[in-house]
């Protein structure tokens, strides 16, 4: 088991542009969101997210994303993908992520980890990120 560290803190989103791409009368709706983030906390940075959506009726959706993370994480600085899958219910967000294995760059190369991240809409999210270097 590697030594694993716990990052937290809270990401808002700067920019969220959803693009349908197959909008139907029955069933939900598919949306690719186009998203710009702010970390702070243990993660400093900006993020980059492209996200794919299914949106229902009644407003709530899942999405699955791949986002790029530029900035610093333990006083070190580089880049890395968090790969995410999460649902909105009413007004919480809520999902889980990991650090896709090979994409840390800079300082962070080795980086590995998992977490979780959630808020109510319209706020900025918490986020858990537990970590360690291969």
């Amino acid at each position: 088991m590697q030594n694993r560290t716990t990052a937290t803190g809270h990401i808002a989103v700067r920019t969220y542009v959803p693009v349908p791409y197959d909008t139907v009368a029955e069933g939900p709706d598919l949306n690719e969101l186009h998203v710009t983030e702010d970390f702070t906390g243990d993660i400093v940075g900006e993020g980059v997210a492209r996200m794919l959506q299914a949106a229902h009726k009644d407003g709530s959706a899942s999405f699955c994303a791949i986002e790029r993370v530029t900035g610093t994480l333990a006083g070190r600085s580089g880049s890395f993908l968090l790969q995410d899958e999460g649902t909105l219910e009413g007004t919480r967000v809520a999902g889980r992520w990991f650090v896709v294995p090979g994409s840390a760059t800079g300082e962070l190369q080795g980086l590995r980890g998992e977490g979780t991240f959630e808020a109510e809409m319209g706020q900025h999210a918490a986020y858990v990120l537990h970590y360690w270097f291969a």
